[in-house]
Protein backbone atom coordinates (compact mmCIF):
# COMPACT_ATOMS: atom_id res chain seq x y z
CA UNK A 1 0.00 0.00 0.00
CA UNK A 2 1.39 3.46 -1.06
CA UNK A 3 1.20 6.38 1.26
CA UNK A 4 0.41 9.72 -0.13
CA UNK A 5 0.70 13.28 1.99
CA UNK A 6 1.66 16.67 1.42
CA UNK A 7 0.95 20.20 2.68
CA UNK A 8 -1.91 22.81 3.22
CA UNK A 9 -1.24 24.56 -0.31
CA UNK A 10 -1.06 21.28 -1.98
CA UNK A 11 2.70 22.27 -3.65
CA UNK A 12 4.74 19.90 -1.93
CA UNK A 13 4.00 15.85 -2.00
CA UNK A 14 5.21 13.14 -0.94
CA UNK A 15 4.81 9.18 -1.73
CA UNK A 16 5.67 6.42 1.01
CA UNK A 17 6.20 2.83 -0.82
CA UNK A 18 5.68 1.00 2.46
CA UNK A 19 4.22 1.28 6.16
CA UNK A 20 5.18 3.76 9.02
CA UNK A 21 5.82 2.39 12.48
CA UNK A 22 6.23 3.52 15.72
CA UNK A 23 3.36 6.85 15.69
CA UNK A 24 3.68 8.39 18.62
CA UNK A 25 2.52 12.26 19.91
CA UNK A 26 5.10 14.23 21.86
CA UNK A 27 3.82 16.94 24.31
CA UNK A 28 6.93 18.88 24.71
CA UNK A 29 6.89 22.63 24.51
CA UNK A 30 9.65 22.15 21.79
CA UNK A 31 6.81 20.20 19.57
CA UNK A 32 4.15 21.95 20.72
CA UNK A 33 6.11 25.00 18.75
CA UNK A 34 7.06 23.40 15.81
CA UNK A 35 4.21 21.42 14.97
CA UNK A 36 1.84 24.72 16.11
CA UNK A 37 -0.08 22.52 18.36
CA UNK A 38 -0.74 20.75 21.79
CA UNK A 39 1.46 17.74 20.47
CA UNK A 40 3.04 16.70 17.64
CA UNK A 41 1.56 13.36 15.42
CA UNK A 42 4.90 11.65 13.68
CA UNK A 43 5.80 8.32 12.58
CA UNK A 44 8.69 6.85 11.97
CA UNK A 45 9.63 5.27 8.17
CA UNK A 46 12.32 3.67 6.10
CA UNK A 47 14.30 6.16 4.38
CA UNK A 48 14.40 4.16 1.27
CA UNK A 49 10.46 3.87 0.99
CA UNK A 50 10.22 7.74 1.00
CA UNK A 51 10.05 10.06 -2.50
CA UNK A 52 9.27 13.48 -3.13
CA UNK A 53 6.79 13.76 -5.99
CA UNK A 54 6.13 16.96 -6.54
CA UNK A 55 7.37 20.81 -4.71
CA UNK A 56 10.99 19.72 -3.34
CA UNK A 57 12.58 22.90 -4.34
CA UNK A 58 9.93 24.97 -2.13
CA UNK A 59 11.21 22.68 1.31
CA UNK A 60 12.95 24.63 3.70
CA UNK A 61 14.63 23.09 6.91
CA UNK A 62 15.12 23.74 10.55
CA UNK A 63 18.33 21.87 12.00
CA UNK A 64 18.66 21.77 15.93
CA UNK A 65 21.60 21.34 17.68
CA UNK A 66 21.96 17.46 17.63
CA UNK A 67 21.21 17.55 13.96
CA UNK A 68 17.94 16.42 14.19
CA UNK A 69 15.01 18.77 12.74
CA UNK A 70 12.36 19.21 10.24
CA UNK A 71 10.99 20.06 6.84
CA UNK A 72 8.61 22.91 5.91
CA UNK A 73 6.73 24.03 2.86
CA UNK A 74 7.87 27.70 2.45
CA UNK A 75 4.86 28.53 0.44
CA UNK A 76 2.20 27.12 3.49
CA UNK A 77 4.22 26.77 6.37
CA UNK A 78 3.16 22.55 6.93
CA UNK A 79 5.21 20.46 8.86
CA UNK A 80 6.24 17.41 6.55
CA UNK A 81 9.27 15.41 7.49
CA UNK A 82 11.73 14.77 10.34
CA UNK A 83 15.06 14.86 9.12
CA UNK A 84 18.37 13.72 11.15
CA UNK A 85 21.80 14.03 9.86
CA UNK A 86 19.97 15.22 6.45
CA UNK A 87 18.01 11.78 5.86
CA UNK A 88 14.32 11.36 6.04
CA UNK A 89 13.22 9.39 9.37
CA UNK A 90 9.32 10.10 9.81
CA UNK A 91 6.48 11.77 8.79
CA UNK A 92 3.78 14.09 10.22
CA UNK A 93 0.77 12.22 10.31
CA UNK A 94 -1.52 15.18 10.05
CA UNK A 95 0.24 16.05 6.39
CA UNK A 96 -0.62 12.29 5.49
CA UNK A 97 -4.02 11.68 2.80
CA UNK A 98 -6.25 9.12 4.14
CA UNK A 99 -6.11 6.91 6.31
CA UNK A 100 -2.40 5.61 7.39
CA UNK A 101 -3.18 2.80 8.72
CA UNK A 102 -1.40 3.24 11.78
CA UNK A 103 -2.04 4.61 15.17
CA UNK A 104 -0.75 6.41 18.00
CA UNK A 105 1.28 4.39 19.89
CA UNK A 106 2.87 6.23 23.03
CA UNK A 107 2.12 9.53 23.94
CA UNK A 108 5.60 11.12 25.34
CA UNK A 109 6.83 13.95 27.66
CA UNK A 110 3.11 14.56 29.24
CA UNK A 111 5.36 15.76 31.89
CA UNK A 112 5.81 18.85 29.92
CA UNK A 113 2.21 19.14 28.15
CA UNK A 114 0.41 22.65 28.05
CA UNK A 115 -1.43 23.40 31.30
CA UNK A 116 -4.58 24.04 28.74
CA UNK A 117 -4.29 20.44 27.44
CA UNK A 118 -6.49 17.90 28.90
CA UNK A 119 -5.46 13.99 28.18
CA UNK A 120 -8.06 11.50 27.87
CA UNK A 121 -8.27 8.72 31.01
CA UNK A 122 -8.25 5.16 30.30
CA UNK A 123 -7.32 2.17 32.67
CA UNK A 124 -4.21 1.36 30.18
CA UNK A 125 -2.96 4.61 29.87
CA UNK A 126 -0.23 4.04 32.33
CA UNK A 127 2.37 2.26 29.38
CA UNK A 128 0.67 4.91 27.05
CA UNK A 129 2.09 7.98 28.55
CA UNK A 130 5.67 8.70 29.76
CA UNK A 131 6.26 11.29 32.00
CA UNK A 132 9.17 13.43 31.45
CA UNK A 133 10.42 16.98 31.37
CA UNK A 134 11.14 18.48 28.01
CA UNK A 135 12.76 16.89 25.08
Amino acid sequence: MAITGGCFCGAVRYRVEGSLRDARSCHCSRCRKAFSAQASAYALLDEEVFSWTSGEELLTSYIGEQGFGLQFCKVCGSTLTGIYDGRIHGVTLGCVDGDPDIEIGMHIYVGSKAAWEVLPQEESRAAFYQAGSDG
